[in-house]
């Protein structure tokens, strides 16, 4: 008997699910706390927790997380230097401050039209190195012809030492300002899923464990775990993917909308016909528009695990995830005493780190490159909690706002708060953890709400439950205006909205709020078993698609029956002949395909291949075409590995 082990490493939890080859049946499941900044601790946790016997007959891993996507909504990534080259304008907004734009770049046809200015883009290296962790590089019509952006790759790597990534490698479509923004996030995402990447292939070989291992793409596709570390932009939305793809399997349904509740985020999607929606035109990533194929889906920062605070007498929930009181008492047993005897706050300094119930721990992050300011407060920061007061005691001084926040966006601190989970904790309706720290939290925050303790975690959880719905019907309803769908959920009207596919809740305790989505949403609400690892299972649920587009065009237009250049990812090729271009093409396209499935575990034989090809030409052309396209997908299912 054979298995698959399913591994989703959240925010908060990492999940493992083992799932039976023969019949698809989950035969273990465990959770365990994400540690940061050693990830493997957790992943050995999860994975010493399941049934040892199974554990050893597994021969497919396949891994998802939203590491990636929390990282990019909670601005933490690494801070990345970028290289434009040729035409980009000045005007335009990048994710990141450290960017320079030299000469160079090709035209359509991918002939150089300005030579590349090397000299800038050294000392642009030299500048910046100790500044940044990785860097990114866009050039025009770097589709074309990559010649300039692998150029400036090679010198950025021997001056600087640090990963580099370019704008071709990760999408062939055109839209140089697109293309830039996504390889600086991807370039922000390289420690974070290397970090996890590395814990899970280490913890596997350490166990002996000979399996195929994969990861889960935000498209719902899977690929080879070595690839995810060359793109680990196309890992952004694999948590989400994973919940659909879990929600899909654990409700039997291969049409539903799935809503899935994690410590950081909630993520909304849905499934027709057992094909996920796909974004058309490139996800959203923080605000920032990519080239990433992923799955459509609406993502909004609260979770479980969402940082509850009070401004001006008003409850705020997230952006920031923070430690729940009740897990943070468990591990830090001294927090209780320190919260039960706080003193009060000024009601008009509230802000989202200045709160009664807001501690601060000193993660395992190596702290380099800090300004004077950030180093004096790191330092009165240790690996016990400390509030607000006690930073004041120390520092004489009121503690900078900014300041603080610039320790947790580089992870050298984490901030332990309110969370909707310590709200559950006091309605009862959830109580893994310390139920006291909950109550207290509750007490204290009440009181700057003006309202009882019960009152305000019932606000809190009525909160979410409406973020949930709200999330939901604002991804069913792309065309309709975001307030109208708030005020329709608002209650005001003796109307709800009502649905013809059901919703799957996914998350730990998402059970709780099954009821409130139901007086909010007329709908089948459906809280399948194992929905606590739905994403677990999710990434097993993945199957290995891969699409290739070669593009086929005359090298002049002018002579248009001779000389032909294939534009191809990662090249071009010249070929004199239409005809063997066209044959040519379709061979790369359909290699390439191949050879992903053959790194998915899945052989040419199981693999279902279409190519379709589309012409563009003048009307009575007598010439091949003026443009060719040649579309390759291959569809290959990596479960069927595990199956006897």
């Amino acid at each position: 008997m054979h298995y698959g082990l399913g591994i989703d490493t959240g925010g908060t939890y990492t999940d493992a699910v083992l799932l039976r080859g023969s019949d698809g049946m989950i035969v273990d499941s465990k959770k365990a706390f994400t540690t940061y900044p050693d990830l493997q601790m957790g992943i050995s946790a999860v994975l010493d927790a399941l049934d040892q016997e199974l554990l050893s007959q597994v021969n497919l891993v396949s891994v998802s997380t939203t590491l990636s996507t929390n990282s990019l909504l909670e601005g933490t990534g690494t801070p990345v230097g970028l290289v434009l080259i040729g035409q980009h304008p000045a005007d335009q907004e990048f994710p990141t401050p450290d960017l320079i734009v030299v000469p160079g770049g090709h035209g359509p046809s991918g002939e150089e039209e300005v030579p590349l200015d090397t000299e800038a883009i050294r000392g642009f290296g030299s500048r910046t190195k100790d500044k940044v962790s990785a860097y990114a590089i866009s050039a025009f019509f770097g589709t074309r012809n990559p010649d300039h952006e692998l150029r400036a790759k090679s010198l950025i790597q021997k001056i600087t030492g640090k990963p580099v990534v370019c704008g071709h490698e990760l999408s062939q479509e055109l839209g140089a300002y697109e293309r830039a923004v996504t390889a600086v996030l991807n370039a922000q995402l390289i420690p974070i899923t290397h970090r996890f990447v590395s814990a899970v292939m280490a913890d596997i070989r350490k166990r002996g464990i000979n399996a195929r291992m994969l990861m889960l793409k935000c498209d719902g596709s899977v690929y080879n775990l070595e690839d995810a570390l060359e793109k680990p932009i196309e890992t952004i939305f694999s948590g989400p993917a994973a919940s659909l793809l879990g929600a899909s399997y654990l409700a039997k349904l291969d049409t539903c909308a799935a809503i899935d509740v994690g410590g950081t985020s909630t993520d909304v999607s849905a499934i027709y016909h057992g094909v996920p929606e796909i974004s058309a035109s490139g996800s959203v990533v923080g605000g920032w528009k990519t080239r990433v194929r992923a799955m459509k889906m609406e993502t909004s920062a609260t979770g479980g695990d969402s940082h509850v605070w009070i401004t001006d007498g008003k409850v705020k929930i997230g952006p920031r995830r923070v430690i729940p009181l009740c897990v943070a008492a468990v591990e830090y047993p001294g927090l209780l005493q320190k919260l039960s005897h706080m003193r009060p706050l000024p009601r008009k300094s509230l802000d989202e780190n200045y709160q009664p119930t807001k501690f601060f721990v000193r993660t395992g992050y190596a702290s380099n490159g800090l300004n004077n300011e950030e180093a004096e407060m790191l330092q009165h920061i240790g690996i016990d909690p400390i509030s607000i007061h006690e930073l004041y005691t120390y520092m004489h001084a009121m503690p900078s706002g900014k300041i603080i926040d610039s320790l947790i966006k580089k992870r050298l601190v984490q901030a332990i708060g309110f969370t909707p989970t310590d709200a559950l904790h006091v309605r009862g309706e959830y109580t893994a953890w310390d139920l006291d720290a909950s109550h207290a939290g509750a007490e204290l925050l009440s009181r700057y709400n003006g309202s009882k303790k019960y009152e305000f975690c019932t606000h809190v959880k009525e909160h979410v439950a409406r973020n949930m719905a709200y999330s939901q019907m604002a991804f069913l309803l792309p065309e309709r205006s975001r307030p109208l769908v708030d005020e329709l959920l608002s209650g005001l009207y003796p109307a709800k909205f009502s649905l013809k596919l059901p919703v799957v809740l996914l998350g730990g305790p998402v059970k709780a709020y099954s009821e409130e989505m139901s007086a909010l949403l007329d709908a089948d609400i459906i809280v399948p078993e194992h929905a606590d690892v739905g994403n677990a299972v999710g990434a097993l649920a993945g199957k290995g698609v891969k699409k290739v587009e070669v593009l086929i065009m005359p090298v002049s237009i002018e002579k248009p029956a001779e000389d032909f250049l294939i534009f191809y990812p990662g090249g071009r090729e010249h070929v004199v002949d239409y005809r063997e271009a066209f044959e040519r093409a379709r061979q790369i396209g359909l290699d390439m395909v191949l050879d992903y499935e053959n790194r998915c575990g899945v052989s040419k034989e199981e693999t279902q291949t279409n190519i379709s090809v589309k012409n563009i030409s003048p009307e009575n052309w007598p010439y091949p075409p003026l443009e060719t396209r040649i579309t390759v997908v291959g569809i290959g299912n990596p479960m069927m590995i595990i199956k006897e």
